[in-house]
C-alpha cells in the first residue's frame, strides 16, 4: 500500500492542546472506517470532544469522504443509551449510523482479527475494527483510541 502523506493536524481551538486532524486535507472519496468513539462523542455532542471529529462528519455530509462502521460499531454506540434506559435516543442514533455504509463481521475478518490482535496486543473488538479496515480497504481508521498506535497497516487518525 502506497502510504501519502497524512491529512495535517493544527492546534484544537477548543482548549484541547492536542492536535486535531484537518479533515479537509483527506482525499476526495476517500473511505474512513470510523471507530466507537468518535461516533459517540459527535451523537451525544460530547462538550469536550465532539469538537475532534465535527469536520469529519462534516465532510462526509459534504460527500467529500464517506464513513463506514461495522456493527461492531453499531453495538457499542447503542449500548450506552440502552443500559440508561433511553431508548428513544437509542433509535436516534440507530438511525444516524445506518446513513453510513455498515460492514458485519464475516469469517474472513474474523481471521484476520486473530492474526492482527496478536500482531499489535489488540483487545478483539479493536483488531475487528482494524481487521474491517483493512478488507474494505479504507483510507483510514479514524479512532480515539491509543491502542491503535502501534498499528502499522494503515493510517489511524485521531
Amino acid at each position: 500500500m502506497s502510504n501519502p502523506k497524512p491529512p495535517k493536524r493544527r492546534a484544537s481551538t477548543a482548549g484541547d492542546a492536542s492536535p486535531v486532524v484537518d479533515w479537509t486535507a483527506l482525499p476526495d472519496g476517500a473511505l474512513l472506517l470510523v471507530d466507537s468513539a468518535p461516533l459517540i462523542y459527535h451523537l451525544e455532542d460530547n462538550a469536550r470532544l465532539a469538537h475532534r471529529f465535527a469536520g469529519l462528519f462534516e465532510a462526509a455530509a459534504a460527500g467529500h469522504v464517506s464513513i463506514a462502521i461495522t456493527t461492531i460499531t453499531l453495538a457499542e454506540v447503542l449500548t450506552g443509551p440502552y443500559e440508561h434506559g433511553r431508548d428513544a435516543l437509542a433509535k436516534q442514533m440507530e438511525a444516524a449510523m445506518f446513513e453510513h455504509a455498515l460492514y458485519p463481521l464475516s469469517a474472513s475478518i474474523a481471521i484476520d482479527a486473530a492474526r492482527l490482535r496478536q500482531r499489535y496486543r489488540l483487545r478483539l473488538p479493536d483488531a475487528i475494527q482494524l481487521a474491517t479496515a483493512l478488507q474494505i480497504n479504507a483510507f483510514a481508521l479514524v479512532t480515539h483510541d491509543r491502542d491503535f498506535s502501534r498499528v502499522q497497516d494503515i493510517r489511524i487518525l485521531m
